[in-house]
């Protein structure tokens, strides 16, 4: 089975079950499910930051397993995360490997290898 998540909630939530349960099963092999991508709202971006030891290690793992990680644009420019325009934004500082936009190129970008299941944490 594939999954995406969509990290949507505020606070810590994110980077507390991504990073202490998500992540190291991912690390571990033992996650049950094949995870094709994760897309990123809010300070939820903050753990896609160049330097975040969460972050780095997602990165590590995306690389590993070709799992999309996106930011969305809007947040991402207002966090810094990103430059240019709402549409046409460019990440940075960010782990390498993170895409930054919106819905419709969160499609685009899981066409080729869709998930069966989307799951908003």
């Amino acid at each position: 089975m594939k999954v995406a998540y969509v990290f949507s909630t505020s606070g810590h939530t994110a980077s507390y079950k991504l990073g202490r349960m998500i992540l190291p099963q991912l690390e571990q092999g033992t996650h049950g499910v094949q995870v094709v991508g994760m897309f990123f709202f809010d300070d939820n971006t903050y753990l896609l930051r160049a330097g975040d030891p969460v972050g780095e290690r997602l990165g590590r793992v995306a690389a590993e397993h070709r799992m999309l990680l996106m930011l969305c644009d809007q947040c991402a420019l207002e966090r810094g995360l990103a430059e240019g325009e709402i549409g046409a934004a460019l990440p940075m500082g960010t782990v390498e490997g993170v895409r930054v936009g919106c819905f419709p190129d969160l499609y685009a970008a899981l066409a080729g290898d869709p998930p069966d299941h989307v799951i908003t944490v």
